[in-house]
């Protein structure tokens, strides 16, 4: 790590410590769960709320950028606003810390599946943590709503959003590249509806854009040259390893394999996990038979009840494959380097786009067609975030839905009789401590957690 970098960061302006950082990117890391919703729920209710590191309109224009991009959303906003704090070793540090309790749990939970088949008592722990996540991502849907949908046009964008995501499963690129022509079309003729957002509780005190107030930092100032360097760096380390084992071990090897298929996924996955985990789940059972359909269920369960991005589910499917097919190695050190292999190949572009992209899009922030562009992207997201949402509220709430493929319509509508009473009352006593008693996001995750428990041991889960 460049000392040189660390120290500059600390020194910008912001007064805000690598040591502090490291603390506060520590602790989004552990609470990040809920998929993406969740997780940019709980970036905003630190980072902007709480810390106030990062304007509303800074934070929501990186946020844009991020949802444009392959691979996962959060993860790439969290390394995008360490990077602004403390160049590339604060965007390593942050990007790094919010998949590690991830990966460390992703991979504690698949030890324990392939030892004993299932991991009923760890889903039985976070069984509540699932009802406490949702009443958190309605509260970010709220809160990002209200400051990001400031006039008729803003909401009627985000309405038309949700309706084309989740109704008509229009895809998720097109939805975006609809917006943003809107919001440039709409800036360039002049209509105010479509001036960037407000600030919110950042505010221009927000310790990020008041070291960029002045004199704009070296590292966010676009430079070919670097990004030429930068760029030939991270393709290196994400494809150096894939080559290696084609050339030593041969296409047929299954480490080459989930090298190349999982590559692959990272310049796929627009639109976040949700977008692409169908395709995975097909060719990871049909076609590569790393793993049973009921086994991918499994996964999904893991990493939709663990921290970190949802896309962690490729690394429990690297790990099943070479655990099945461990190449000479005892199996659990092979499902152990599979499983590190599908993250590596997965996350390492994450870092590429954001090192090589952010100072370009941070250049582009006084342009007024593209942030119009970007303020109609804003009100689409808050959409997708609200279809995010109700999708993970479907299948918290309810054991069973069925998929509805009437033309247009293609969307899941969950079974009403199959609804999960114990994870409504949980999810109705979350809401209710965070909307009405207003008490911290720790506490409700934690009586919600220690809830969860309590049910199993009864007998009512």
């Amino acid at each position: 790590m460049d000392t040189r970098n660390v120290q500059a960061g600390a020194d910008a302006g912001h007064g805000i410590s690598f040591g502090e950082a490291f603390r506060v990117w520590l602790r989004v890391a552990s609470l990040s769960f809920g998929g993406p919703a969740g997780q940019i729920a709980v970036m905003h209710r630190i980072l902007v709320e709480e810390k106030k590191w990062i304007s509303e309109g800074r934070f929501l224009h990186a946020l844009n950028y991020c949802m444009l991009l392959p691979g996962p959303e959060a993860q790439q906003l969290a390394t995008y606003v360490g990077w602004l704090m403390h160049r590339t070793a604060g965007g390593l540090m942050a990007g790094g810390l919010f998949i590690l309790p991830g990966i460390i749990a992703i991979m504690g939970l698949s030890y324990i599946y392939a030892a004993c088949g299932n991991v009923s008592f760890v889903e039985a722990l976070f069984f509540g943590l699932k009802a406490a996540v949702l009443a958190i991502v309605v509260e970010a849907v709220f809160r990002v709503g209200k400051r990001a949908l400031k006039n008729r046009i803003m909401i009627a964008l985000a309405a038309i959003a949700f309706v084309a995501i989740f109704f008509f499963a229009v895809p998720f690129p097109v939805i975006i590249i609809a917006a943003g022509l809107i919001g440039y079309a709409g800036a360039r003729a002049g209509r105010t509806e479509f001036a960037p957002a407000g600030h919110g509780h950042g505010g221009s005190n927000a310790a990020i854009d008041s070291m960029l107030g002045e004199a704009v930092p070296e590292h966010v100032r676009p430079d070919t040259a670097r990004a030429i360097r930068t760029a030939a760096l991270w393709l290196c380390l994400w494809l150096v390893p894939v080559i290696v084992l084609l050339l030593a071990l041969g296409q047929a090897s299954v480490f080459s394999q989930i090298a190349l298929f999982f590559s692959k996924m990272a310049l796929v996955t627009f639109g976040g996990a949700y977008a692409v985990l169908a395709y995975v789940a097909q060719q990871a059972v049909e076609h590569y038979h790393w793993l049973k359909p009921h086994e991918m269920l499994d996964g999904l369960g893991m990493a939709e009840t663990t921290p970190g991005p949802l896309i962690m589910v490729l690394q429990f499917v690297g790990f099943m494959a070479a655990y099945r097919d461990p190449s000479g190695l005892s199996p659990m050190l092979a499902a152990t380097l599979g499983g590190l292999l599908a993250t590596w190949v997965t996350f390492t572009p994450c870092f590429l786009w954001i090192f090589v992209g952010a100072p370009y899009i941070e250049r582009l922030r006084g342009n007024t067609g593209l942030a119009g562009a970007l303020s109609a992207i804003t009100a689409a997201v808050v959409g997708v975030i609200l279809n995010l949402s109700i999708w993970f509220a479907l299948h918290t709430l309810f054991r069973e839905t069925v998929p509805v493929h009437a033309f247009p319509l293609d969307f899941d509508r969950p079974v009403l009789t199959s609804v999960d009473l114990p994870a409504l009352v949980l999810s109705i006593a979350a809401a209710t401590a965070i909307f009405r008693f207003k008490l911290g996001m720790l506490t409700v995750l934690a009586g919600s957690c220690a809830a969860g428990v309590a049910l199993r041991m009864v007998g009512v889960i």
